[in-house]
């Protein structure tokens, strides 16, 4: 566990540190308040010892600014508070200021090694919770089979992304992918194989979009998306040949298919400035769909903008 300690006596400093370490923690000091609330922001401690008279920035405002901190991070981390003033208002006044707890100072290494155990515990389900909600978070958003993002999270995505590009006057790009006859393929190799080509072309997608925020996505059963913040129309075509010719280079059998002896994928590419006016997400999307159905219909295995082919093998 991590212990943040803060105290302006150095003397008493080295004496509670020598102790935590003894407990097996290791531990972050700090001279005054400020101090104490940079080193939490910098080093995300498990617990605070905080003395409450501190030259500057004492105690009770440091731990008023580091229960901010966890509020912004949706966070928790318990804060015990150092003194020798222990009436009944100064634990009120604490306890106002977000603290958990007290230990009277001259500290007793007893009661201190029994509150850092507790708090040990504490620390172990805090980032048991965490490890737990990451993985919530993951099945919330990802695609059980690809491993991509799930429509859900795509639609987030494109809806905050248009907000930002509507603030910021940017253009925002998005690619629609189809695999071609796939139907045939499930038919015909049966659903493992059908699942398996699934997964091998969402990689093809993931390897052909760039870093964040550029987003694949899988938004219904053989159907995939390429969100592209900030990518213009050029930008966006040469993202979508990119995925194109990865999904191609993958090489993944396909004798069902009426255009290639290979796997491969009709796009449809739309670009847009929603601060120009005149379209919406929805419109985006629709736009996209308009360029999927002219690859479709020209040929299949290419990329389409407006319903004129962009590219083809």
């Amino acid at each position: 566990m991590k212990v943040l300690l803060a105290d302006d006596s150095k003397s008493i400093r080295m004496m509670l540190e020598a102790q935590i370490r003894a407990a097996g923690h290791d531990v972050v000091c700090a001279s005054n308040g400020r101090e104490a609330v940079h080193a939490f922001e910098r080093e995300h401690p498990d617990v605070c010892l905080l003395d409450v008279v501190m030259p500057g920035v004492d105690g009770y405002e440091a731990a008023r600014q580091v229960r901010a901190l966890c509020d912004e991070r949706g966070d928790w981390v318990p804060i015990i508070f150092l003194s020798a003033m222990v009436s009944a208002a100064d634990i009120v006044k604490g306890i106002e200021c977000g603290g958990d707890d007290y230990l009277t100072k001259p500290v007793n290494a007893l009661v201190l090694n029994a509150k850092l155990g507790a708090m040990s515990r504490i620390a172990q389900m805090r980032h048991a919770l965490a490890v737990a909600n990451e993985q919530l978070r993951k099945i919330s958003e990802q695609d059980a089979l690809t491993g991509i993002a799930n429509r859900r999270h795509f639609d987030a995505c494109l809806d905050r992304e248009w907000q930002r590009a509507s603030s910021e006057g940017t253009p925002i790009s998005l690619a629609i992918a189809d695999i071609d006859f796939f139907k045939g393929y499930n038919d015909n190799y049966g659903h493992p194989a059908g699942d398996a080509c699934l997964r091998s072309v969402a990689t093809g997608l993931r390897v052909a979009a760039g870093l964040p925020p550029d987003l694949p996505a899988r938004i219904g059963g053989e159907e995939f998306a390429l969100l592209l913040p900030g990518k213009d129309a050029d930008g966006a075509m040469e993202a979508a040949e990119r995925a194109r010719l990865a999904v191609l280079a993958l090489r993944i059998t396909h004798g069902h298919s009426e255009v290639s002896a290979w796997v491969t994928v009709s796009l449809g590419v739309a670009t847009v400035t929603p601060a120009a006016g005149g379209c919406t997400a929805k419109g985006l999307l629709e736009l996209a769909d308009q360029g999927l159905y002219a690859a479709k219909r020209s040929g299949r295995n290419r990329v389409c903008r407006g319903g004129e082919s962009a590219s083809s093998t």
